[in-house]
C-alpha cells in the first residue's frame, strides 16, 4: 500500500495527503468532516419522503451511490425486444455516473457539507460545495474545455483507476447522453458556493403545474418522445390550423422549452431547448 500511495503522489514526506484519506480510508469522516454522500427522495422541495447516506472511501461511494440511485430511487420501465428484457431508466445511467464522479471529484472538502442528490418525480439534482476555475463561466462546461480538477490528487487517482478520462469531457458526455435519449440537456449552475447539475424529464403533471395548456403539453411530450416536431405535426397532434400551430411553437420557444433546429422555412423542426 505504501508503494501504491507513493506512486499516486498521495504522500508528502512521512505524511498522507488528505486525498489519500478520502480515497482509501474506511472512515474518511474521522478526518474530513462531510466526506460522504447523501441521497433524498422528495415529493416537493419541502416534502422529503426518505433518504440514505453512503459512507466510506470515495471509491466505494462512487459504486454504492450509483447502485443505490438506480435500484432504489429511480424506477425503470421494462421493455422487451424479442426475447430480451431491457430496463430503461428515466435518465441515462452513463450521465448520472458522470455527474456523481464530478460531484465527488470536484467537491470542496474544506466544507462540512456532503455531496447531495435530490430525486423528484421529474428531475434529479446533484449538488456539491465547490466553485468554477477562475475566469470560467457555466458556458465553458457545455463545449470542449481543458481539465481543471478542483482536487488534482483525487482526480489523478480516479483517472489511474479508469473512472475518468482527465480530459474535461464529463460535462459534454452528460449533455450528449441526454440528447441521445431525447431529454433536455443538463442544467449547470454555480451559486452560493455550490455546483448544481440538474437532469429534467418533462411530465404532464409538472408541465401542468407550470401553467401550460393541454395543447402545449401534448407538443412537449411528443417532442420528448420523438426528438423533433414540425408545424404540420403539431396541426395533426392538436387539430389546429397552421397559424395556430405556429403560435403554439413560438410560445414554447419563448418559454425556453423548444427551439428551432437547423434551417428555417417549410418543414422547420423544433427540438427541446439545448438539444
Amino acid at each position: 500500500m505504501d508503494a501504491l500511495l507513493a506512486n499516486l503522489h498521495l504522500v508528502e514526506g512521512d505524511y498522507l495527503k488528505r486525498a489519500a484519506i478520502l480515497l482509501f480510508h474506511s472512515t474518511p469522516e474521522r478526518f474530513v468532516t462531510g466526506a460522504y454522500l447523501k441521497i433524498g427522495r422528495f415529493a416537493t422541495d419541502d416534502d422529503l419522503r426518505y433518504q440514505d447516506e453512503v459512507h466510506g472511501p470515495l471509491l466505494d461511494q462512487i459504486e454504492k451511490g450509483l447502485d443505490l440511485l438506480l435500484t432504489k430511487y429511480l424506477v425503470a420501465d421494462i421493455r422487451y425486444g424479442g426475447a430480451s428484457r431491457t430496463e430503461v431508466f428515466m435518465f441515462p445511467p452513463e450521465a448520472l455516473r458522470e455527474a456523481l464522479l464530478n460531484a465527488l471529484a470536484h467537491k470542496d472538502y474544506s466544507s462540512s457539507a456532503p455531496v447531495q442528490i435530490s430525486v423528484y418525480d421529474d428531475r434529479l439534482i446533484f449538488w456539491n460545495d465547490g466553485q468554477l476555475p477562475d475566469h470560467w463561466t457555466v458556458e465553458n462546461l457545455t463545449h470542449k474545455h481543458p481539465s481543471r480538477p478542483f482536487n488534482p490528487d483525487v482526480a489523478n487517482t480516479l483517472f489511474r483507476a479508469g473512472y475518468i478520462e482527465s480530459w474535461g469531457r464529463g460535462t459534454i458526455k452528460m449533455i450528449n447522453e441526454c440528447r441521445r435519449h431525447a431529454l433536455p440537456v443538463p442544467r449547470y449552475t454555480f451559486e452560493a458556493g455550490g455546483c448544481t447539475v440538474e437532469f429534467l424529464k418533462y411530465t404532464e403533471a409538472a408541465l401542468r403545474q407550470q401553467g401550460l395548456r393541454d395543447e402545449l403539453i401534448k407538443i412537449v411530450l411528443s417532442v420528448q418522445t420523438a426528438g423533433t416536431v414540425t408545424n404540420s405535426a403539431v396541426q395533426q397532434l392538436t387539430g389546429v390550423s397552421k397559424s395556430t400551430a405556429t403560435r403554439f411553437l413560438n410560445e414554447l420557444d419563448r418559454l425556453g422549452i423548444l427551439q428551432k433546429s437547423g434551417t428555417t422555412g417549410v418543414g422547420t423542426e423544433y427540438v427541446l431547448k439545448g438539444s
